[in-house]
C-alpha cells in the first residue's frame, strides 16, 4: 500500500459503470410506468364492467318493482268484496239470509 494504490476505480472504469446503471434505472423506470398504464388500464375495464352490471340490475329492479305494483292492482281486483259477493250469487247461487232464517246459537 506505499505505493499509493487506491482501491476506487479508475478513471476509465467509473462513466461506464455510471452509463451501465442509469440505462438499468432507465429499464426499470420503463418496466414501472408500463406496469402501472396496465394497472390503470384493467382497473378502468373492470370498473366499466361493474358499472354496466349495475345498470343492468337496477334496469331488472325497476321492471320487477313495475311488475309487483301490477299484480298488488290484480290482486286488489280479484278480491273486492263486490266481486267475490257477484260471484257467490252467479256461480253458486248464494243469496244473504233474511232476517226470518238467521238463527243465533248461544254457547
Amino acid at each position: 500500500m506505499s505505493q499509493g494504490r487506491s482501491f476506487l476505480p479508475t478513471s476509465d472504469w467509473f462513466p461506464a459503470v455510471r452509463s451501465a446503471w442509469r440505462l438499468m434505472l432507465v429499464a426499470v423506470l420503463v418496466l414501472a410506468v408500463l406496469a402501472s398504464a396496465i394497472a390503470v388500464i384493467t382497473s378502468s375495464h373492470l370498473t366499466r364492467e361493474q358499472y354496466a352490471r349495475l345498470q343492468r340490475l337496477e334496469r331488472e329492479q325497476n321492471q320487477l318493482q313495475t311488475e309487483w305494483g301490477q299484480l298488488l292492482l290484480e290482486e286488489s281486483a280479484w278480491s273486492s268484496p263486490a266481486r267475490i259477493e257477484r260471484l257467490a250469487v252467479e256461480r253458486l247461487e248464494m243469496r244473504v239470509p233474511d232476517v226470518s232464517e238467521v238463527e243465533v246459537i248461544r254457547p
